[in-house]
């Protein structure tokens, strides 16, 4: 087994251990790209939404064969794993797939999810592998972050990785929380009562996504750029957007609410809730973890005062 000293990846015959994100974001970029085709074809006048779709599958396809590729030469791997260039490639594709989503997942586009039909999915495997992509992306995005600042040593600012990917995914979640909750507010709400139930739980959602993604992005920056773990403020963050997004799933997905039809805020509001479920349960996993060392570090700092004040003595 190699380990990177620059960047602490562990790496076995010129692959990363994202080479199966990878391959597997080239999947999904096979699929979404031939569900974009397909459905660009049965437009009569094709928009730019479609083309859109078309063209960022088309780029992602290319682009990750490529990287796919490099990964299996093992002279070319040393080009692309672990170096900058991998890490330009994750953030440009995050950033083109997190546009194809708002587009592909925006009802008022009809690509994937039909307005007239009560916001049905028209188009699954549109729909769902362009979300599949775009978490990927996220991944690959984390990933390489936590090899770049080396979190992945032994021993070495454990915690600081701790939970990173959570919050990661938590992060994407909100986001799209928020941009749904903006999108329906903007289309159901925008010439009505604004002070109805539906557009105030709307409202509601719209806060809930911003907050969260604060949250979200504050404990990362935190992760990355400081060498001790807020161990304290993350644990309290996580408490504070669990009951939220306990909540926020009250009030969303129940039958007067934004999110009660099958569609982008039905599904993260749900996955918001159990990653941020998930995320308190990992905090207080470790905080019962290392109760009994932190007793045991007490005990003994207060033996070995008590054997130097003997000494003196």
């Amino acid at each position: 087994m190699n380990i990177d000293q620059e960047t602490g990846e562990v790496i076995g015959k010129g692959r990363s251990p994202r080479f199966t994100l990878w391959l597997a974001f080239f999947a999904f970029a096979t699929i979404t790209m031939g569900s974009a085709v397909s459905v660009k074809k049965a437009q009569a006048d094709s928009n730019t939404n479609a083309r859109w779709a078309v063209f960022c599958a088309a780029f992602s396809f290319a682009i990750t064969g490529i990287v796919v590729l490099m990964h299996m030469s093992p002279l070319f791997s040393t080009y692309i794993v672990g170096t900058k260039l991998e890490g330009v490639v994750t953030v440009v594709l995050a950033a083109f797939w997190a546009a194809t989503v708002s587009v592909v997942a925006n009802a008022s586009t009809g690509l994937a999810v039909d307005a007239n039909k009560d916001n049905t999915i028209v188009n699954g495997n549109l729909y769902y592998f362009s979300w599949a992509g775009f978490v990927t992306s996220i991944l690959l995005v984390v990933s390489y972050l936590r090899g770049v600042f080396g979190v992945d040593l032994v021993g070495e600012v454990k915690n600081r990785a701790a939970r990173l990917t959570l919050w990661g995914g938590f992060l994407a979640c909100q986001l799209v929380v928020m941009g749904a909750s903006a999108n329906i507010f903007d289309k159901d709400c925008a010439n009505e009562d604004t002070s109805s139930s539906y557009c105030k739980r709307t409202k509601f959602g719209i806060s809930l996504g911003a907050i969260g993604t604060t949250f979200a992005l504050v404990v990362v920056a935190m992760k990355m750029l400081t060498s001790i773990a807020p161990f304290v403020v993350e644990g309290v963050l996580a408490l504070v957007l669990c009951i939220m997004n306990g909540f926020g799933v009250a009030f969303l997905t129940s039958a007067q609410g934004p999110g009660s039809p099958i569609g982008n805020l039905y599904y993260f509001s749900w996955l918001s809730w159990f990653t941020s479920f998930m995320l308190l349960g990992s905090v207080y996993e470790d905080y019962t973890a290392g109760g009994p060392a932190v007793n045991n570090d007490s005990e003994s700092k207060s033996e070995d005062v008590q054997v130097e004040s003997i000494e003196e003595l």
